[in-house]
């Protein structure tokens, strides 16, 4: 599936980028110039819906490959067929999550392996499997976490170990992958609320009472944060918090 290659502009994956933030990111990253690499899993209409706009913005500049990240086969097929499409890959976003509560009464082995997997492990082994063609092009991982990673959200145990192991892993691997590789972190505060709601709850406005820029991010924030740490040469092992000042009041 070697695709055309009428220059050579950077390659990005971006995996969980059919929809939300990952799409947002996607978006950015092309209009930058990067060509992209849609992940997805079962958001198959949308994924192939915004690879088709991106490909008519600038023909062969996106394409978009299904796979369940929880299937070690299948994460390894997406790690070979993204490098397949133009040869190299500068860029990896580990973007896709699990997101939902876990309080200790009703956790299950199989939540906790859900959110590990999904939010961990995955990101882990792609980066694993990407080692070689990222480093042949000094290219670089971010991986999108949590605010909540600093601080414990309630009912979510879980989902804030899981994201605290990421924020661990991003720096571990800015050390063990330098200087051919650099490793960063966004973490998002308060920027989309789970999908089907459409107005807010009490919690969430009491949520944004707490936030001192007094407002919701957007996704291109979260966006904007990505572009800023892939253009940035010197600087690995950093996580920038997007939060409208929200981790200095949890």
């Amino acid at each position: 599936m070697h695709l055309d290659k009428p220059s050579d502009p950077p390659v990005a994956l971006i995996t969980g980028s059919a929809v939300r933030l990952g799409a947002e990111i996607a978006k950015h990253l092309h209009h930058a110039g990067y060509r992209v690499v849609i992940h997805y899993r079962s958001q198959q209409e949308a994924a192939l819906a915004l690879t088709a706009s991106l490909n008519e913005l600038r023909p062969t500049s996106a394409v978009a490959i299904c796979a369940a990240l929880d299937n070690p086969d299948e994460l390894h097929h997406l790690a070979s067929t993204t490098i397949k499409c133009w040869g190299k890959l500068d860029l990896l976003v580990n973007n896709a999550s699990r997101f939902y509560p876990t309080p200790i009464e009703t956790s299950t082995p199989s939540d906790w392996h859900a959110l590990m997997e999904s939010n961990v492990k995955a990101p882990y082994f792609l980066s694993q499997y990407l080692k070689e063609p990222l480093a042949s092009h000094a290219g670089n991982i971010i991986n999108i976490i949590d605010i909540y990673s600093q601080r414990p959200l309630e009912n979510h145990s879980l989902y804030c170990m899981s994201k605290a192991a990421l924020a661990m892993m991003t720096q571990s691997l800015a050390q063990e992958l330098a200087p051919n590789i650099r490793v960063n972190g966004v973490s998002p505060g308060a920027i989309l609320w789970p999908s089907g709601d459409n107005h807010l709850t009490d919690y969430q406005e009491n949520l944004l009472k707490k936030v001192p820029l007094q407002r919701c991010g957007t996704p291109a924030d979260i966006a904007k944060a990505v572009m800023f740490l892939a253009q940035s040469d010197y600087i690995t092992g950093q996580i920038i918090s997007v939060d409208g000042g929200r981790t200095l009041t949890i």
